[in-house]
């Protein structure tokens, strides 16, 4: 496929990644992709584990069965489904890996990278057999990063930054929720955090304007936008009521992110 986005697109500047959401850089470094690179899931969820057990029968969701015609669409649910991976992970509900390989495996053909994703998917559901945890997560991680490297053999590089973004946007989703039903000042420290929100901003702001433009775009912006102010802390303890308005606004963000472009 040749790429679709302009130039200028693609060379503009990503704003710096929260350093702590960085994987391996010599992993990133032997993918090639250190100019691309987009936050990890997987260190999103390691920096969500003082909040373990985090709730997923809450937030259970059924993947759809047609995936959406757009990329950048399918790209934003490769995202949620990783984080999927990770809760299932968590929870130990280690039966629903299979359904689980199989949905990656058909996003991951739909951006192009099925091949990459199938090798994941059939370790996945072996160390799911094995009940290997450890293996699930670097499984789960390692199909993020497969992913990244064929976009940008594909000239797609800013879709990765799609995937994370439906990563973190799932996490925030169940995180936020699960600090508001069992609130401390200590727990909600967690998910207060500005420079992620303000970095997701100022990646989709950064995008092609057929996607940036959209109004799915334009409307998750704004309510980042909002997310930042609300996390900033000041050197103040986080209050119930700020976690509780983070907990609705993050729940509009997944509304909007999982919302569809019926036309490629």
């Amino acid at each position: 496929m040749t790429g679709w986005l302009p130039v200028a697109a693609q060379e503009a500047p990503k704003p710096d990644i929260p350093a702590d959401l960085l994987e391996d850089p010599h992993v990133r470094e032997e993918l090639a992709i250190n100019e691309f690179t987009a936050p990890s899931i997987a260190r999103i969820f390691e920096s969500l584990e003082a909040l373990a057990p985090l709730p997923t029968l809450k937030f259970q969701r059924e993947t759809p069965a047609n995936m959406p015609m757009n990329r950048a669409d399918l790209a934003v649910e490769l995202g949620f489904l990783i984080a999927d991976g990770f809760l299932v992970v968590q929870a130990g509900e280690l039966g629903k890996v299979e359904s689980l390989a199989a949905d990656l495996t058909r996003y991951g053909k739909g951006l192009g990278a099925g091949e990459r994703v199938n090798r994941h998917a059939a370790s996945l559901l072996e160390s799911a057999r094995k009940q290997d945890v450890v293996q699930l997560k670097k499984e789960l991680a390692a199909t993020q990063k497969d992913v990244e490297l064929e976009l940008v053999s594909l000239r797609d590089a800013d879709l990765a930054h799609l995937i994370s973004l439906g990563g973190w946007i799932r996490a925030l989703q169940v995180s936020s929720s699960a600090v508001d039903t069992q609130f401390s000042p200590e727990r909600a420290r967690h998910i207060m955090r500005e420079d992620i929100a303000d970095y997701y901003s100022g990646v989709i702001s950064g995008l092609e304007p057929q996607i940036s433009e959209r109004k799915t775009f334009l409307d998750m912006v704004e309510i980042l936008s909002e997310l930042r102010t609300e996390m900033v802390l000041d050197g103040q303890p986080a209050t119930h009521p700020q976690i509780t308005e983070i907990t609705s606004q993050a729940a509009n963000l997944a509304k909007l992110a999982l919302q569809r472009e019926e036309s490629p």
